[in-house]
């Protein structure tokens, strides 16, 4: 996961939250920018990239539902054919 907010910000979101699993802080949006998902305002779009061992992008999903986003990653995943999902 990546967010432009700041390390600070994201550690509360991750506490909070429960995360286990680590959280990017590009609070100078740089790597948003590199990947195309920084909108007009300076937020960044919910997107979700799918990189293969690789590095390259096998899918990107632009429709990200945060209530469903968990089942739908679970879904593209098995698409994917991405062992273990």
């Amino acid at each position: 996961m990546a967010s432009v907010d700041s390390i600070e910000d994201n550690t509360g979101f991750a506490e909070k939250n429960g995360a286990t699993f680590p959280i990017l802080a590009d609070p100078s949006k740089e790597t948003a920018r590199a990947y195309g998902v920084l909108g007009g305002h300076g937020f960044a779009n919910r997107w979700t990239y799918y990189i293969g061992p690789d590095g390259v992008i096998l899918k990107v999903d632009k429709d990200v539902n945060p209530a469903q986003a968990g089942a739908q990653l679970v879904g593209n995943l098995q698409a994917l054919g991405v062992p273990g999902s």
